[in-house]
């Protein structure tokens, strides 16, 4: 056939784009670290915001999105650019005292949040279905754990996605009683803020609840577990082609995710307050404690979603509160690490979430006080937070360590923004506390 016979090739398929990864494949470490978040522990603090404060709390879930938002990208930004989580650039780039006193308060707060963790999911499973409470515990301990100790890596993410789909049951819960959406949105921009110690302490436990430091740790490394697990795929240090999509995908997984995650938080509030608050129960100190209050205020059907729902929101916070422990202590120590390593392969990795949810677990067979535990848990997080976000912000901006993908400047004015938000939260927690 001549030449000039030959089809021409059509113009479309000449410029044809790849297509873009569609939203589920976009959707991974921030998603999962948002959801998990929204921890019993967290939905304690947020049932007694609404418990005391009605409406006037939902606000902070607003206002701290963008700062929670920023903070989290960034962590994730480290580990994708460099290929390593939180602790291991610190080991690389700063003195090893303060690498090891942050992890061993990490891991303290870790390990104590998960024992309260642990304890409001069998408190809620015994509300709702009866039974001995301790052995609960000690069965989603262990269900826990062997699940993020054998379970192939990305057979145990997808489960943990599936599981932030438990957050929705506090989306539900408030269609299921009456709220007056108009007040809601007035509160939401206009709210009766009360300068009081009671009013400022909650303020901080918000803030202290949704602005992490096992956030931090768990969000990056899974950035370098998704790096491990694609055969193509590098440090983008090392591979800066792919740098353009790799943070629009980290972007849009954070802003979603960490969206997500306050959107729960604002239901949450909303239900208390629209329930408890209104008809006086003001006093309300463990998520099990605002499950069985709603019972006679809200109904059986209320009650029972609420309950249900701290079981699955624990089984997806629980493996990301041990895991991101045992990054940090890992990668303090130079030992091999990540959930898609073998069991064998990472002996020392595994044994330290083992420990750690063992001795979480052991906390509710003492005679602690859990509310009280919880306290000293914010406190450490609180002493944690703030020295990590500043190095967070400083490894992001050191070439040092990100080589030519420091932080653009509205991330910077973002997370520093946030970190000074955080460090005049914990002062007032401070100062609350000595008053």
């Amino acid at each position: 056939m001549p030449i000039d016979e030959l089809p021409l090739p059509n113009a479309k398929e000449e410029i044809k784009q790849p297509d873009r990864p569609k939203l589920r494949q976009v959707l991974g470490p921030g998603l999962i670290t948002g959801a998990s978040d929204d921890d019993p522990s967290g939905i304690a603090t947020y049932s007694q915001a609404g418990a005391q404060f009605g409406l006037n709390m939902g606000w902070v879930m607003i206002a701290s999105w963008p700062l929670m938002c920023a903070i989290q990208e960034i962590s994730a930004h480290i580990g994708r650019v460099t290929g390593r989580g939180i602790a291991g650039n610190l080991k690389q780039h700063y003195p090893r005292p303060i690498l090891v006193s942050l992890v061993l308060l990490l891991l303290a707060a870790n390990t104590i949040n998960l024992g309260a963790d642990l304890g409001a999911m069998a408190s809620a499973l015994k509300l709702v279905i009866g039974g001995p409470e301790l052995v609960y515990v000690a069965l989603f301990a262990v269900i826990s754990t062997l699940l993020e100790i054998f379970a192939r890596y990305s057979r145990y993410v997808s489960v943990l996605k599936w599981l932030t789909l438990a957050l929705f049951a506090y989306v539900g819960v408030a269609f299921l009683v009456h709220v007056s959406w108009a007040e809601v949105g007035l509160r939401l921009v206009a709210p009766k803020i009360q300068w009081t110690p009671a009013y400022i302490t909650t303020l901080v436990a918000i803030l202290g609840t949704t602005i992490s430091p096992y956030l931090f740790f768990w969000q990056a490394e899974e950035e370098v577990e998704e790096i491990k697990e694609k055969s193509d795929a590098k440090p983008l240090r090392r591979a800066s082609q792919e740098a353009k999509a790799e943070f629009r995908r980290i972007r849009i997984d954070t802003y979603i995710g960490m969206g997500f995650s306050n959107l729960v938080a604002l239901f949450i509030i909303i239900t208390c307050a629209v329930t408890l608050h209104a008809n006086g129960v003001t006093d309300i100190q463990t998520s099990a404690q605002a499950a069985e209050a709603l019972r006679p205020v809200a109904g059986p059907a209320v009650f029972a979603v609420f309950a249900l729902g701290i079981v699955g929101t624990g089984m997806l916070a629980v493996p990301v509160l041990a895991g991101s422990a045992a990054y940090a202590v890992g990668e303090a120590f130079g030992w091999r690490v990540g959930l898609s390593r073998k069991f064998q392969r990472a002996k020392a990795f595994y044994a330290v979430i083992a420990a750690s949810m063992l001795v979480g677990a052991a906390l509710n067979f003492t005679r602690i006080d859990p509310i009280k535990a919880l306290f000293w848990s914010a406190v450490i997080n609180g002493v944690v937070a703030v020295p990590v976000m500043v190095l967070l912000m400083l490894m992001g901006g050191k070439a040092a360590v990100m080589g030519d993908f420091t932080l653009s400047r509205n991330m910077k004015v973002m997370g520093w923004l946030a970190t000074v938000v955080m460090a005049a939260a914990t002062a007032a927690m401070f100062a609350t506390w000595n008053a």
